[in-house]
């Protein structure tokens, strides 16, 4: 898989993604980075301690989370996009469910979009990822959680992702696999998720 200018062997390797909330709020280190010397200082950190690509968030999503404006969020996670990119030579991804932020972070020089909603909360994130080409991490989620067979559901779900990447016409080589969304989706209730997403990943190997 191509990131930016890196090329990721996700076939026979692992690789870190380092986390960067830009966020007052975020559950584990709400306000520690959202000043933009203490994010670099934190990417930095992160890279050294071997992190490949560092994902930037500028809402949390964690329960009880305070929606905000695309406005607001660009204005978060634009000008520590543009800085890591001037000085790490690393990908950055932008954790965003909103295409118009999507749009902005790669303006800003975003190499991967992490979509916590799987192009599904807008009906517009696909159509930015067809045009600009860039890479992108699909996970599962959704509004209604009263699953009938929570895996079958979620295999589902990810298969409708999958089909509506395909028909705008992105690449297959900037979509993930769908064990890799399963066990990396973030989204309300972390206990159901923690929940599910180990009894998913023990069910499918």
């Amino acid at each position: 898989m191509i990131i930016g200018n890196k090329t990721f062997d996700t076939k026979h390797h692992g690789y870190i993604m380092g986390i960067l909330n830009v966020t007052p709020d975020s559950f584990s280190d709400g306000g520690k980075y959202d000043h933009l010397d203490a994010a670099l200082k934190h990417a930095d950190e992160m890279i050294r301690d071997g992190a490949a690509i560092i994902d930037v968030g500028g809402e949390s999503t964690r329960p009880g989370y305070t929606l905000i404006s695309d406005e607001e969020e660009i204005a978060r996670v634009t000008p520590v996009i543009e800085a890591l990119k001037k000085e790490f030579d690393v990908p950055v991804s932008l954790d965003t469910y909103k295409s118009g932020v999507a749009k902005a972070g790669i303006e800003a020089g975003a190499d991967l979009i992490n979509d916590i909603w799987g192009l599904k909360w807008d009906g517009t994130m696909v159509a930015v990822l067809a045009e600009t080409g860039v890479a992108s991490c699909l996970m599962h989620n959704r509004k209604d959680t009263d699953y009938k067979d929570y895996l079958n559901d979620v295999v589902a779900d990810l298969d409708e992702t999958m089909k509506m990447a395909k028909e705008a016409g992105i690449k297959k080589e900037t979509d993930s696999s769908i064990p890799d969304t399963i066990r990396s989706g973030q989204s309300g209730g972390f206990k159901r998720k923690t929940y599910r997403n180990r009894r998913s990943s023990k069910q499918a190997g």
